[in-house]
């Protein structure tokens, strides 16, 4: 305790004490009054004596332990009660009783306050902080039992609140239940007012959520007519109206995106815009880019549409040029992409067409002509102009004593600078050919040449000298020039030309040497009847003249020496048309074997070409084989026709009669002539009568071959419409006089063709006639087809008749009579059946063996090698017979001989007999191949010792089914 600043004593200071009095009294008076008032800074002096000195101890102690007690107190309550700090206890040092008491009743006091306090601030806090399930566990009496309980209510209503409102906001904001409600038992107040507000809340909540919810709903699936009806005020309002605004423009938006959609997509109307009034922000940027997209799409569309517009007209020269990203400049690349592959296949293609055309143009013209000279002015008028050149020149190959010379037979744009001609080897004309190979120049110097017109001249800068080559042989040279280099086109052109024009050049030159060998056997057969018609006028006079005799006997003498003058004349024309008719048959074997010869490397080459049986050959490479095989057929069946013709005048054709099925027959009419109908753009009808026999007995191959010239005449002359072979049973009236009364059967083939006039019905079976002269121009032909044809009927007991109209067609019906006869197998008729279908019996013999050929022909030697080696064979060559014999003693295991008969020097039957007395060579087969197709041609090679005769042009599979034969023996 703080003592007093200033002690007041009862009586002076340094004055010795006095005794207790009424002043001494008055001043403890005093002292206890202030303590009464509660001031305890008076204190007693306690310096006195006696009774005074120890009340004033007394008191002053008293004093000092109220002092202390009353601080302590004061900064107890000041401590709890002020600052609030709790905890706190009076310390009162040596004091007691009562003191002590109090002491002890104000810390405990302090203590049941602290615990009961902080009991409530520790529940006051945890539910300030959110945690209501803390309550007041402390021991309390009276009204801080009260508050205690109060507390504790308050903290269960205050939790059940909680729950209640937790649960709904749980729901409503959480789970998205809503239309849940707080239900808070035992509540009032301000607890129902709030638990009724809550609910409230939810309630409204729940109708503005689930309306904005119905709306948005709506707006998801599309559904742009709903509205939030429902009542709201604040940011729900705002929210409210924002929703329906929003609503209300993306109507707007999605009708004029549809619209746009619409006629972009499904009506096709490009060029569309939306327009949206009234829109901002993310709004306005859509509708922009709809309108960008559409704008876009508009220009990327149109410039795709204006392209292949152009495309599908025809121009390709268009190209998309706009803008165009993504997979839209993906199909603007593929589009331009697609034009240009488009173009450069059409401009190919344009070039190929233009090619090909010009090349069969040229060559349909080509086969119209029949004269060399003529076909090389029809080249000069033609070929320079398609290939853009203003010079040209055609060089034929023509031999003099002085060897091969090279004539210009015509020109185009040449200056007239007179007749020229070059030796092989001289100029660059002469070194071509000589050569075969083309020479080409592209810049020509100046003044080498001069291209001249009526208004001036130029120099050509290009240069092409192409020799015309066939089978390794030039016939010709063509020479062109051109103001401008020739184009690859124009090159591919020239080269394919080339082959094709030596082909028609070689053609012609054997027809020009046919026509001129027919027309002195013409002239010879002419001279012959004039001869016998005299011959006959003779045998008239001689008749009168012995009449004359019998008469007047005195002129016999006379008139028997007229006789025999007459006698030994006829003798002598007999011996000159026994020799014109041997020089008419050396004539015709002489042009068979020329011309059989080069046909026979030509067919087998060609056949071979056309097979391509390594594969390495172009389609069109095949094309150009076929065609030179076909173009030699041809003229094979022509060698053919001429010498039918010759042996039916001869009288020596055979025929040869078996049984076959007619359907078979017709068969083959339908499978060899549909195509050709087809190709020409006819209907070919076969129609059969229904009392038909099954089979005839005739020679089916001379049947056959008068009903291929019949159809092929049909066809040939028939520009549009049709053609028909009806057979049927032949009525007896309208059956030649020699048919009639006997059962035959009419072949009537009848075309919708130009048709013949009647003055021409029987001009048109005789030997080389064709009608009129513009007919025969026009068609080409030799006019033996109808001659043979009626021979030949003749020959199967048969007649051929011919009725016509001029522009109306014609009907040629061969009467045939139904007869039985011989049926005659040919001897390798199943060898035959099987190479037809394309098996080789009997391969494994030809497999190594060793082939001598013998030939001077080296393109027949080729030819055959490839045949022999292609089956499996081993080939030794000999240029004639001498060379064949020493090759025949240097090996001693040929197993087979082919044997050429017309050869220089040793020709083939003086080496097959010679062969026939060599030691070991006796028995080895010989086949002879060669052009000598005449009658008695074969007896005389197998009468030399030769075993089987072949005629060329040999067929493959023939030849190899021969021999085949003589080596399986």
């Amino acid at each position: 305790m703080k003592e007093s600043p200033s002690v007041r004593t009862l009586e002076g200071t340094g004055r010795p004490p006095v005794q207790l009095s009424e002043e001494g009294l008055r001043k403890l008076l005093a002292g206890l009054t202030a303590v009464r008032d509660g001031d305890f800074s008076t204190r007693l002096p306690d310096d006195a004596e006696g009774l005074l000195g120890e009340i004033a101890g007394v008191y002053n102690g008293m004093i000092d332990q109220l002092a202390q007690v009353t601080s302590e107190v004061t900064r107890v309550a000041n401590e709890v009660g002020g600052q609030g700090l709790l905890g706190g206890h009076a310390r009162v040092p040596r004091a007691g009783g009562v003191w002590q008491e109090l002491t002890t009743g104000v810390n405990t006091m302090a203590d049941n306050l602290t615990s009961q306090v902080r009991s409530i601030a520790k529940v006051a806090t945890a539910v300030a902080r959110g945690d209501l399930t803390q309550k007041i566990r402390v021991d309390a009496r009276g009204e801080i039992l009260e508050l205690k309980e109060t507390i504790n209510t308050m903290v269960d209503q205050l939790s059940s609140f909680a729950e209640e409102v937790t649960r709904v906001a749980r729901e409503v904001g959480t789970e998205g239940n809503l239309g849940g409600q707080a239900t808070v038992r035992g509540v009032s107040g301000t607890w129902q007012d709030l638990t009724d507000n809550v609910n409230s809340m939810a309630d409204n909540l729940t109708n503005q959520v689930r309306n904005i919810a119905q709306v948005t709903t709506a707006v998801a699936r599309g559904d742009l007519t709903r509205k939030i009806d429902v009542d709201a005020r604040g940011e729900i309002l705002e929210l409210k109206t924002t929703i329906n605004t929003m609503v209300d423009q993306l109507s707007s938006f999605a009708a004029e995106v549809t619209r746009v959609a619409r006629e972009v997509g499904r009506e096709g109307r490009l060029g569309g815009q939306a327009e949206v009034e009234g829109v901002s922000g993310t709004w306005r940027r859509l509708t922009q880019n709809v309108n960008e997209l559409a704008g876009n799409l508009t220009r990327q569309v149109r410039a795709i549409a204006e392209v292949t517009s152009a495309v599908a007209q025809g121009d390709l020269t268009r190209s998309i040029t706009v803008e165009a990203p993504g997979e839209v400049g993906d199909l603007k690349d593929n589009i331009n992409s697609m034009v240009g592959s488009l173009r450069a296949t059409t401009r190919a293609n344009e070039e190929q067409d233009w090619l090909k055309t010009n090349l069969a143009r040229t060559s349909g013209l080509l086969q119209g002509t029949r004269d060399v000279t003529a076909a090389a002015r029809l080249i000069m008028d033609e070929v320079p102009p398609l290939v853009s050149a203003q010079y040209g020149a055609f060089f034929l190959a023509r031999t003099d004593a002085e060897g091969t010379r090279l004539d210009m037979i015509a020109s185009y744009g040449a200056p007239d600078t007179g007749p020229r001609s070059f030796r092989l080897g001289q100029s660059l004309v002469g070194q071509a050919t000589l050569s075969r190979r083309t020479i080409a120049i592209e810049d020509v110097p100046p003044g080498y040449a001069s291209i001249s017109s009526g208004v001036g001249d130029a120099d050509p800068t290009a240069l092409l000298v192409l020799p015309v080559v066939v089978e390794e042989q030039a016939i010709g040279a063509l020479e062109l020039a051109s103001l401008h280099p020739f184009t690859a086109i124009h090159r591919d052109f020239l080269d394919q030309f080339i082959e094709t024009l030596g082909v028609n050049i070689s053609s012609l030159t054997a027809h020009a040497r046919t026509d001129e060998l027919l027309e002195r056997s013409q002239r010879l057969t002419a001279e012959l009847s004039v001869r016998q018609e005299e011959l006959q006028r003779s045998n008239a006079e001689l008749e009168e003249k012995a009449a004359l005799l019998a008469e007047r006997n005195r002129d016999i003498e006379a008139k028997n020496l007229e006789i025999e003058r007459a006698r030994q004349e006829l003798e002598t024309r007999a011996q000159q048309l026994s020799r014109t008719s041997m020089y008419k048959s050396e004539f015709l074997a002489n042009m068979s074997h020329e011309l059989r010869t080069p046909l026979n490397s030509l067919l087998i080459l060609a056949q071979l070409l056309a097979q391509n049986p390594e594969g390495n050959l172009t389609e069109k490479q095949v094309d150009y084989a076929e065609v030179i095989h076909s173009a030699g057929s041809d003229l094979l069946q022509l060698i053919n026709d001429i010498l039918d013709l010759s042996k039916v005048e001869a009288g020596k054709m055979a025929v040869h009669p078996s049984t076959f099925p007619l359907h078979q027959l017709l068969d083959y009419v339908d499978a060899a002539f549909q195509p050709v109908a087809s190709e020409r753009g006819l209907e070919l009808r076969v129609i059969t009568a229904r009392d038909l026999p099954d089979e005839l007995t005739t020679d089916e191959s001379r049947l056959r071959q008068v009903l291929r010239n019949l159809i092929s005449n049909a066809l040939k002359f028939t520009e549009q419409g049709w053609v028909e072979v009806r057979v049927d049973n032949a009525a007896d009236d309208e059956l030649p006089h020699a048919l009639r009364g006997r059962l035959s059967i009419a072949f009537r083939v009848r075309d919708t063709g130009i048709g013949i006039a009647d003055e021409h019905l029987e001009i048109i079976f005789g030997a080389f006639q064709q009608g009129e002269g513009p007919t025969a121009r026009r068609y080409g032909g030799t006019g033996l087809g109808l001659s043979i044809s009626r021979e030949v009927a003749q020959l199967l007991g048969g007649a051929i008749t011919a009725r016509s109209a001029l522009g109306e067609g014609s009907c040629f019906t061969l009467f045939l009579p139904v007869g039985s006869g011989p049926v005659a197998v040919p001897e390798s008729g199943a060898e035959g059946l099987a190479l037809a279908h394309g098996r080789h019996p009997g391969h494994d013999v030809l497999a190594g063996r060793l082939v001598l050929v013998v030939d001077d022909d080296p393109r027949n030697v080729f030819a055959l090698t490839e045949i022999l080696e292609g089956a499996g064979m081993r080939v030794l060559r000999a240029e004639d017979g001498r060379r064949g014999i020493e090759l025949l003693t240097e090996h001693d295991d040929v197993d087979l001989i082919i044997m050429d008969v017309m050869m220089p020097g040793m020709d083939g039957y003086s080496a097959t007999a010679a062969i026939r007395q060599m030691p070991g060579l006796a028995d080895v087969p010989v086949i002879a191949v060669t052009a000598k197709a005449m009658p008695g041609d074969r007896a005389k090679t197998l009468a030399a010792g030769a075993d089987d005769h072949v005629t060329k042009p040999v067929d493959a599979g023939d030849l190899l089914t021969r021999i085949r034969n003589r080596l399986s023996r």
